[in-house]
Parts: structure tokens; C-alpha cells; sequence
């Protein structure tokens, strides 16, 4: 929006063509979605505690958890307000990449603000089945990945159309090189993904980042600083990618446009760290599923379309970590009550930041320490970037 302004503007006076650069947006994003959430945050504070919008505390959670019942909760709304008007004042709106990660994110944002609702209203704190969940989820990561699957590896809309058109037509597998599977650390290990290898793995990329950020919110600030760090990684993954001379240097595949991306994940962490200011221990409102779920499906959209699927995997690792703690002691709880009628557990709770409270770690003190991890995953991601 105000990037079609200053162009405007900068046929008369060239000093607005500065507004051209993808850092120099990028930088005013962040700032931009860092503002609204220092400025509205107090008033939707008050407006959910007002409301009665608390969140309904796990029965079987750890203790200590017991007194955060009633904290304001659906915060999750101020982040997609932030990133949304962020992205829309400073990005390039005729970019498709921007389009799919914005309709992604508030997508899977919606499905959050439903389950949400539901855990407020029934005061259950289940929420949403998860077969309901899983289906919405679904439905809306196929259509991004199909989308994806042709747009990737084109040079614009056309092209992507071009190509859906072909494989329709006559039935082909076969992507360009650009949008096969990237192994870091390697110069030329790649593998072929197909049309069908492409939308598989873009559609468990998606769904699942996003419930492994989900299952991550479950302790002040534990997911939003993560996420920050993450997406400000993928950030510049995404301008490396979008800039054919870098890309050609770093020996990356060139998604022509996907640098505008930066732009959008400038946007999180500018909304993520506005919303710590009032999620940071002790807690004055949480996210909720309406931001945890729509932060990591923005985070895997964003990681196919840069061709980093694996990195994040690397630089997610507290949210993988968490999500196959929750896997393992619910499959080991299920196989040892079948096999002995009586259900053990590997860990004392899950997910992991669960277990080590209840092991007597503060909790405060397990979230800054997830951070220090974190961090040290995104620094190990990055230097993907040059060594191979």
C-alpha cells in the first residue's frame, strides 16, 4: 500500500525511492507491528478481561499453573492484526508469495479463534475436537500446497498457471530443480520431489509446525520468543533466496520474488516482541490457539517457499522437541496399558517444558533456557547458509 504511494512520489522526488529497498521495509514493518502491539495491547487486555475471555486451565496441568485461570486469553488476535496491517502498509501487494502467507496465516488463525471460542464459551479446555481441527487444518494447507507445488518453482502467476495446466494436461510428476528438497550442508544434494512429493511434504510442513507451536504455548512467553527468532531467520533465508546474485553465491535455488517475504517475517518479529511485552512472565494475556496455531503455519509456508524445509526443523527444534514428547507419552502410555492394563509414562508430564516443572525448575526459568536453545538452533541454522 504505501510502497505503491512512495513509488508514486519518488517520480517527482527521489528521495522516496528509498522506500524500494526490502530492508528498509522490512525494518519499518517490524517497527510498525511492534507499535500496534505496544499501543493496543493494554486496551485488548482490558477488553478480554472485561469480556470474561480467561483461559480455562488444564485440570491435570502442573499445579502451579492453577493460578493463571481466568488470565485474559485469544491475545493471538493482536499478533495477526499487527503482522496483517504491517505486511499490507509495507509489503509488495502484487507479490503472490505475500498473498498465500497472509491467507495461510489468518486461515489457520480462524480455525484458532473457533477453538478458542468453544474453550471459552463450553469452558472446556479441549476446545475443538481434534478431528475437526486436523480436517480444517488440512483442507486449508492442500489448497496453499497445491497453489505452492506450481508457484514455487515459476516465475510468476502466469507461469504457475502455465505449469498447472501441463501437469492437468498431461498427467507430469516432474518439478524444476528449484523446487526440490534441499539436504544443508551439501553444495549439490537435492532430491526430486514430484508434483505429488511436493504437496505431501508441503501439507505436513504446514499443519505440522503449526500444532508444534500450539503444543509449545503452554508457558509464558515459551512460544512467541521461538517464533520471533525463527521467523527473523527465515527472514533472511527469504531475501538470500529472493536476490539471484546472493543466491547464485550461497548456492541456493533463486525463488524470484520470495525476498518480499522479509517483509512479512520482519512483520512477525516486530508483533512477536510486542507481544511479549505483556505475555513475558507472569503473564497478562496469552495467545491462545487463534496465535500459536496461525504463527507456525506461517512459519512453514514460509520455509517451503524459501526451499528450507529442513532448516526449520533444525531452528524449530524446542517445537519439534515438544511436539515428540507429546507423542511418545501418549504412544507409550496407550502400548503399556494394552500390554500390562495399566497405562506408564516417560516423561512425569508432557509436553517437555511441563516435565521439568513439575521436576521442580521454575518456570520462568524453563522458558529462558527453551529461549538460550533456540538460539543456539537458529545460529546452527544460519550457518547453513555458507557452509556446504
Amino acid at each position: 500500500m504505501l510502497l505503491e504511494l512512495t513509488q508514486w512520489l519518488a517520480k517527482d522526488t527521489r528521495a522516496f525511492a528509498v522506500f524500494g529497498y526490502i530492508t528498509l521495509r522490512a525494518v519499518l514493518a517490524a517497527l510498525t507491528a511492534l507499535a500496534i502491539g505496544l499501543i493496543f495491547g493494554p486496551s485488548l487486555i482490558r477488553k478480554l478481561a472485561g469480556m470474561k475471555i480467561g483461559q480455562a486451565v488444564r485440570s491435570d496441568g502442573p499445579r502451579t499453573h492453577l493460578t493463571k485461570s481466568g488470565t485474559p486469553t485469544m491475545g493471538g488476535a493482536l499478533i495477526l492484526i499487527s503482522v496483517a496491517a504491517a505486511t499490507l502498509l509495507w509489503g509488495d501487494l502484487s507479490n503472490r508469495f505475500v498473498w498465500i502467507v497472509l491467507i495461510v496465516t489468518l486461515g489457520f488463525g480462524w480455525i484458532g479463534w473457533i477453538d478458542d471460542y468453544r474453550k471459552i464459551v463450553h469452558r472446556n479446555p479441549r476446545g475443538m475436537s481434534a478431528r475437526q481441527k486436523l480436517f480444517w487444518q488440512s483442507l486449508i494447507g492442500i489448497v496453499a500446497s497445491v497453489y505452492l507445488a506450481f508457484s514455487v518453482p515459476a516465475q510468476s502467476n502466469a507461469d504457475a498457471f502455465a505449469l498447472f495446466v501441463d501437469w492437468v494436461s498431461h498427467g507430469f510428476t516432474d518439478l524444476p530443480a528449484r523446487a526440490d528438497l534441499i539436504v544443508p550442508f551439501f553444495k549439490n544434494v537435492a532430491y526430486p520431489l514430484g508434483v505429488y512429493g511436493f504437496i505431501v511434504l508441503t501439507w505436513f510442513v504446514i499443519v505440522g509446525s503449526s500444532n508444534a507451536v500450539n503444543l509449545t504455548d503452554g508457558a509464558d512467553g515459551l512460544a512467541i520468543m521461538p517464533s520471533v527468532m525463527v521467523g527473523s531467520a527465515l527472514g533472511l533465508f527469504a531475501y538470500v533466496t529472493g536476490n539471484a546474485v546472493f543466491a547464485k553465491y550461497l548456492l541456493i535455488p533463486h525463488i524470484p520474488g520470495a525476498g518480499e517475504l522479509t517483509v512479512f517475517c520482519a512483520a512477525i518479529a516486530g508483533a512477536g516482541l510486542g507481544f511479549l511485552w505483556y505475555n513475558a512472565y507472569p503473564a497478562q494475556v496469552f495467545m491462545g490457539d487463534v496465535g500459536a496455531l496461525a504463527l507456525g503455519a506461517a512459519l512453514g509456508t514460509v520455509a517451503v517457499i524459501v526451499r528450507q524445509e529442513i532448516v526449520l526443523f533444525i531452528m524449530g527444534g524446542v517445537f519439534v522437541a515438544e511436539t515428540l514428547s507429546v507423542m511418545l507419552q501418549v504412544g507409550y502410555f496407550k502400548y503399556t496399558k494394552r500390554r500390562y492394563g495399566e497405562g506408564r509414562r516417560i516423561l512425569r508430564m508432557a509436553p517437555l517444558h511441563h516435565h521439568f516443572e513439575v521436576g521442580g525448575i521454575k518456570e520462568s526459568q524453563v522458558v529462558v533456557r527453551f529461549w538460550i536453545v533456540t538460539m543456539m538452533l537458529v545460529l546452527f541454522g544460519l550457518s547453513t547458509l555458507k557452509l556446504r
